[in-house]
């Protein structure tokens, strides 16, 4: 994924899956460097895992 697509689904009101490894995750922001991101697991878990946006796969 790049950071173009990250921030049209970060101001997108419609719920659009993504996928960290494999697990479906919210992304809370991208970062300023344009490369990385802060995602959490979708569910009860509120633990934030910075990850490299390129790892992100949209569904």
């Amino acid at each position: 994924m790049n950071s173009n697509r990250v921030k049209q689904i970060l101001s997108s009101s419609t719920d659009i899956e993504v996928k960290y490894n494999g697990a479906s995750v919210w992304i809370d922001q991208l970062n300023e460097d344009g490369k990385t991101a802060k995602v959490h697991l979708r569910g009860p878990l509120e633990e934030r895992t910075l990850v490299e946006i390129g790892e992100l796969v949209e569904e």
